[in-house]
């Protein structure tokens, strides 16, 4: 497989921690307790990546209201995944994050998907990640969260790529239809060495007892020598003994990266 997406309305794993190996993407996804209220899962999620792994592309959503919005966003990456495709297989990474951004924008401000997002119920928050060669690009609507863990970028603190943004969504209430559409694009380089990319909705962080609203604690749960599928597993099933009300939607990958990365010009002078 290559390709994989998912709406909580076709499933909505209340009560049922569920783990997905997709090659070497692990996709987590719980709906909730319900003994804390919860009866449906208003996530959802994409997956895509090259038969060659040399590009992935993933996307979570966190709709509320009802999963239409999230199942709106998903159907119109159907309808463009071999355009996208054919963006990402091109040679060079700024060349595909490029094209990438650009039709991704178009897509969210065509007529007839704005259109379409006025006759949803609710709206969704969208995280849009891609990574190619040793470059990852995300472009984000809303409140879901990315991670790059390295041990070279832990030791300085720094785990999010994104910042969580309230009162932005696609769909009924849409961004991209105001008079300025409001989201955040951003690319980063990977370090030399093993990268771990991490995508999550925010039942993982809003989670009461709070296990995970440090960074550094899914770190943490990624032991040296754990499957990530068997780390991601034992997540979900921490949040559901602290009684977590939310659904949470979970993709990461890790990829290894040969090359040397930037680094001060100073470095070893003096």
């Amino acid at each position: 497989m290559t390709s994989f997406s998912w709406v909580g309305s076709e499933d909505d794993f209340v009560d049922r921690p569920s783990i997905l190996q997709l090659k070497h993407i692990v996709v987590g996804r719980y709906g909730g307790n319900s003994t804390a209220g919860q009866s449906k899962n208003e996530d959802g999620c994409l997956i895509w990546l090259s038969r060659e792994e040399d590009w992935e592309l993933a996307v979570v959503l966190d709709a509320h209201y009802s999963a239409e919005s999230a199942d709106a966003v998903l159907e119109l990456f159907g309808q463009e995944e071999t355009a996208i495709r054919r963006i990402l297989g091109l040679p060079a990474s700024d060349e595909a994050f490029t094209g990438l951004e650009r039709k991704i924008l178009n897509m969210f401000q065509s007529d007839e998907f704005l259109v379409a997002c006025r006759k949803v119920k609710g709206e969704t928050a969208c995280l849009i990640a891609a990574r190619k060669g040793a470059y990852v690009w995300w472009l984000s609507v809303g409140d879901c969260l990315l991670y790059l863990f390295h041990s070279e970028l832990v030791r300085m603190g720094q785990y999010q790529l994104n910042q969580r943004q309230f009162y932005e969504w696609i769909g009924q209430v849409n961004t991209f239809a105001q008079e300025l559409p409001c989201y955040t694009v951003g690319r980063r380089e990977l370090r030399k060495g093993e990268n771990r990319l991490f995508l999550t909705t925010d039942g993982l962080v809003e989670c009461p007892g709070a296990p995970y609203s440090d960074p550094a604690s899914i770190d943490q749960s990624f032991q040296r020598g754990v499957p990530a599928a068997d780390a991601v597993h034992s997540m979900l099933e921490t949040i559901q003994q602290h009684g977590v009300r939310d659904s949470a939607t979970i993709i990461t990958w890790d990829i290894k990266v040969t090359r040397d990365a930037v680094l001060p010009s100073d470095l070893g002078k003096k």
